[in-house]
């Protein structure tokens, strides 16, 4: 009866992979920013990536992330595909491996120190890169990519400093903030999209040379963008499919 249940509950993780990898693909595609300086774009996908790992665990979040956003890279920008592969499978098994192994009992102080410690590393890597590389920057919306620049914009380098300072303390106040749930959940989400931006920024190195510093940035606000949306989703949907949660 076991070894039943067990290959049912296999199937049924399979499935879920499978759907979410598809959704993956799917947000991924829905909103996009094109670097031209890089060949990479800015996108929504961590959403999908980070719900599927926080509710149903690491081999779901790798599959999905992994799988889902290779194939949108396919689609976009072909030579980013075998990286992103790689890159966002460990970021999907990071994220639903610590969101279920960080202990339940653990001490509030210890995650709390953990998670200011790595929202000030990611204020000051966004504002020192912003403020030395991004001062003017144009968006090319859209897919396929146009032309010409959707809309330009230039940023004053201390504009860089202040949203770097407002995300790090904002990042400290979730964690003192939110219940353990969740104070879990934004931590498993800065190390494995922590991972994310380096293994994009060293996989840039070989395929676009030192300009891959410029797309830092964009990851680190897909990371950001991901964790708002895909907390608030993961807890609603573990509380409809409680069978599926640590």
């Amino acid at each position: 009866m076991n070894e039943r249940e067990n290959a049912a509950k296999t199937t049924v993780r399979l499935a879920i992979a499978a759907v979410f990898a598809a959704l993956v693909c799917v947000v991924t595609l829905v909103l996009i920013m094109n670097i031209p300086a890089t060949k990479g774009y800015f996108n929504i996908g961590e959403t999908m990536i980070y719900v599927a790992a926080l509710v149903f665990g690491p081999f779901v979040g790798a599959f999905a992330g992994g799988v889902g956003a290779a194939i949108s890279d396919l689609l976009v920008a072909p030579v980013y595909a075998p990286g992103t592969l790689i890159v966002k499978c460990c970021e999907g098994a990071i994220v639903g491996f610590l969101n279920r192994r960080i202990p339940r009992q653990s001490s509030k102080n210890k995650w709390r120190i953990y998670t200011m410690t790595l929202g000030i590393l990611v204020g000051i890597l966004l504002a020192v890169i912003g403020s030395f590389y991004l001062h003017n920057l144009d968006v090319y919306w859209g897919y396929p990519s146009p032309e010409t620049a959707t809309f330009s914009l230039s940023v004053p380098f201390y504009a860089w400093y202040i949203l770097g300072g407002a995300l790090a303390l904002t990042i400290t106040m979730m964690g003192f903030k939110l219940e353990p749930e969740s104070g879990r959940a934004v931590l498993a989400i800065l190390v494995g999209g922590l991972e994310m931006v380096l293994g994009y920024y060293l996989y840039e190195q070989l395929v676009v040379g030192p300009v891959a510093i410029v797309e830092v940035a964009a990851n680190i606000l897909q990371m950001l963008v991901g964790m708002v949306v895909a907390i608030p989703v993961a807890r609603v949907i573990s509380r409809r499919l409680p069978q599926f949660g640590s």
